[in-house]
């Protein structure tokens, strides 16, 4: 790259096609920052770019498959070409699945660990020495309120999560006195296609909590991060559950949990190898 390239300092989006990651993208474009929009879905981008540009941003897009070993290699290489730095890394991509543990396809749940964990530990852990080393920006994770408590029925999902908080936390500690902020956002359920992806709305425990907007996750999210905070819980119904997570002895929670995301075509816990609805569920 020509030397005479001003470097300029960009917030990049991991996952900024949909969901919360397209509405951070858009809340931090009004600091008339270079958003970079990192996705696979080259639609999803080119509407989060357009959400970007009205906001008063500088929308740069990149279709990334975030499961390649390499990707933040190429990330990284793409920022050079186009004379950017990673000042503030949002890693906002990852889904998950309901249903037993034993039931879900392994590859399935194999790639909630590839993307939900790996990828945002490759993306963090690529970009977070530099910002050190420069003393200042930072990353912000997006976790959720179930990395509180082991969750039965999502029991990957929320052990993927579990990882992203605390992983956040630790590094959020290590580089608090070098001008770098880390943050985890755990909000409860939100307004977006994860719920129906996930298969999560069809549970009792998803129709009980109230459901967050994306937006106002994002706003809180954001200023969160920007005031040096370590954890955002945003809404009331998500800091309670995470208060009755951290009080509520497990052997009354996971139960509880369990009855909460547990429905009838799932395998019965009693190891008959029946349907739980055609099983116990019947008695």
């Amino acid at each position: 790259m020509n030397s005479d390239v001003q470097i300029r300092p960009a917030v990049v989006v991991i996952g900024a096609s949909r969901g919360i990651g397209r509405a951070i993208a858009k809340v931090a474009a009004r600091e008339r920052s270079v958003i970079v929009l990192v996705a696979r879905s080259s639609e999803g981008l080119a509407a989060a770019a357009s959400d970007v540009r009205q906001a008063g941003g500088d929308a740069v897009t990149f279709e990334l498959d975030l499961l390649a070993a390499d990707a933040s290699q190429h990330l990284e290489a793409f920022l050079a070409t186009k004379g950017l730095v990673c000042d503030v890394l949002v890693n906002s991509a990852g889904y998950g699945l309901r249903g037993a543990a034993i039931a879900l396809p392994i590859d399935d749940q194999l790639g909630m660990i590839d993307l939900n964990i790996r990828a945002l530990t490759d993306m963090t852990l690529r970009f977070l020495p530099e910002m050190v080393k420069r003393g200042r920006g930072g990353v912000l994770n997006l976790g959720s309120v179930a990395s509180f408590t082991p969750g039965p029925y999502m029991a990957l999902y929320y052990a993927s999560k579990g990882f992203v908080r605390t992983f956040s936390e630790a590094l959020h500690q290590e580089v608090r006195k070098s001008g770098v902020t880390v943050t985890c956002v755990a909000p409860g359920p939100v307004s977006t296609e994860f719920l129906e992806r996930s298969g999560a709305n069809q549970t009792a425990l998803f129709k009980i909590l109230p459901k967050l907007d994306s937006e106002d996750v994002a706003e809180r999210a954001w200023r969160g991060f920007r005031s040096g905070r370590r954890l955002v819980v945003p809404g009331f119904s998500s800091k309670l559950a995470a208060f009755t997570a951290a009080f509520l002895p497990s052997a009354a929670l996971l139960p509880l949990i369990g009855y909460l995301q547990r429905n009838g075509n799932d395998p019965c816990p009693c190891g008959s190898g029946k349907k739980f609805k055609k099983c116990c569920g019947a008695r």
